[in-house]
């Protein structure tokens, strides 16, 4: 059986706003990210939040932590439609993405799980190609800086996959964003290892599952 079905259903799905397209890539349409559950509806007459999480962007973001998602919001996400598999204990899904679009995908996914309620320490990202936006910003001011950031675990984090000093998480996002299929066929597995809860990955499912040797 492969890894990743051709048309993967995504399990718990949660609408969010798309996030903004990275300059220069064609944003993918990436399906919905799981979140821990419904939450309640606020009091009647209550004013929806409109403050959410922030999230590093390609374009020099700032650089602290993100804010706490609101305790409250007025929608709840849709049934279960199902998953793609388990990775050691971890729920696995796939959001299909060109190689131009994996971090547009993983950045809305990130999004989505904000929204939904998972606190960022609790993300790590990671590229199988290109460093992502945020990645190659703090790494300019050193690399003591950024991985002082990881170490403090108190928000998004992002890396390349052979990052061997990035630690896991609840959640981890892999883009497939280019790198060899020897690359990729190694990322895949240390990321199932990494994941605590759930593991999504961001790409071309036929490439996924030659790489793996899975039949499509």
């Amino acid at each position: 059986m492969p890894l990743f079905p051709e048309e993967p259903q995504i399990h718990e799905s949660v609408p969010g706003p798309r996030a903004t397209p990275a300059a220069g890539r064609t944003a993918p349409t990436p399906r919905p990210v799981p979140g821990p559950g419904p939450r309640p509806a606020p009091p009647r007459g209550a004013p929806a939040s409109s403050v959410r999480p922030g999230k590093p962007g390609p374009a020099a973001p700032p650089r602290g932590p993100v804010a706490a998602p609101p305790a409250q919001r007025t929608s709840s996400p849709p049934p279960s439609a199902g998953k793609t598999g388990t990775a050691a204990g971890a729920q696995l899904q796939l959001i299909p993405a060109p190689v131009d679009g994996a971090i547009d995908a993983a950045d809305e996914a990130v999004d989505l799980l904000l929204d939904s309620g998972r606190a960022p320490s609790d993300i790590l990202v990671l590229t199988t190609g290109e460093t992502h936006p945020w990645a190659a910003h703090e790494l300019s001011f050193g690399e003591a800086s950024y991985w002082a950031q990881h170490d403090a675990a108190d928000d998004v984090f992002y890396a390349d996959a052979g990052a061997e000093r990035a630690t896991g998480r609840p959640v981890v996002v892999v883009a497939v964003n280019g790198g060899t299929d020897e690359v990729t066929a190694q990322a895949l597995p240390a990321a199932m290892a990494r994941a605590g809860a759930l593991l999504i990955v961001c790409g071309d499912p036929q490439r996924i599952n030659t790489v793996l040797g899975t039949p499509a």
